[in-house]
Formats: structure tokens, C-alpha cells, sequence
């Protein structure tokens, strides 16, 4: 969740507020504020993480309502749920823009990046196989080669 400017954390803090209302869901002050460490974060939390952030903002907040708010952004489609090993869900703002990850195994660093080659070559292996890539997600983990 790449955030370069508070527009960004607006607009992500807004779509949150709007999507639980067309769902019949308030968007209470707990809420807010994990959307808000959510939209603000550069990273990949985990719900643990997560909470860890939202107590510094509101230190009333429990671990459960952490739980139950990151699981219903996830169910309405706004938080893309990851398992990068670890044993520990990470989350980030569900993108449209297609992007893969490079997990470092030594520090649990996240990097994302796109590659066209890669983009080709998996379709073109979907269709030398007889499918048509109707999606996919691609994970790579690794050890840095600096020392």
C-alpha cells in the first residue's frame, strides 16, 4: 500500500466509509481508525501490526474489534488478505492495477513490482496449456544478495 500523499489516505478512508454504508455497515470511530493506519501504512501489516498502530491512536481499541474490522474489509473487497510465510496474514488496499511481491526471507520486506516479460510469459504459457489467464498471483521470496 505505496501512499504518497494524504489525498491517497482521503480517498481510501472515503471508499471505506462509502462502501460500509452501501452495505448497511456504520462506519464507526473504531473503524476510522484502523482505515486510517490501513491507508497510511507503506507496508504490509499484519492484524497484530495492525492493532499495534491503532492503539497509538486510539488506545481504547481492542484486539477483537481489530480483528472484525480488518476480516470486513476484507469480505467487501477492500483489503487483499497475503500469505507471505510466517504463519501471519498480511494485508494491503485491494488494487486494481495488477502488481506482484519479492519477499525478502530475511527481514520480511515486501517489494512490489510489475514486469511486462513476466506478464506475456505467463499468459503465454496459460495459452500453449489452453487457458486463457484469467488471473493469477505471483510471489517471489528470496535472500539479498548484499551483504
Amino acid at each position: 500500500m505505496q501512499k504518497d500523499d494524504a489525498k491517497d489516505n482521503r480517498t481510501i478512508a472515503e471508499r471505506l466509509e462509502h462502501l460500509c454504508s452501501e452495505r448497511g455497515m456504520k462506519m464507526t470511530p473504531q473503524r476510522r481508525v484502523v482505515a486510517r493506519v490501513l491507508s497510511s501504512a507503506s507496508d504490509h501489516p499484519n492484524v497484530e501490526e495492525v492493532y499495534r498502530r491503532a492503539v497509538e491512536i486510539d488506545p481504547k481499541i481492542s484486539i477483537a474489534t481489530v480483528y472484525r474490522t480488518v476480516r470486513l474489509f476484507e469480505e467487501v473487497g477492500i483489503l487483499a488478505r497475503h500469505d507471505f510465510g510466517g504463519g501471519k496474514a498480511r494485508y494491503e488496499e485491494a488494487q486494481e492495477e495488477h502488481h506482484d511481491h519479492l519477499i525478502d526471507l530475511d527481514s520480511g520486506r515486501v517489494i512490489e513490482f510489475h514486469d511486462d516479460e513476466i506478464e506475456a510469459l505467463q499468459r503465454k504459457i496459460a495459452e500453449r496449456l489452453g487457458f486463457r489467464l484469467v488471473g493469477h498471483r505471483l510471489e517471489l521470496f528470496g535472500k539479498s544478495l548484499k551483504r
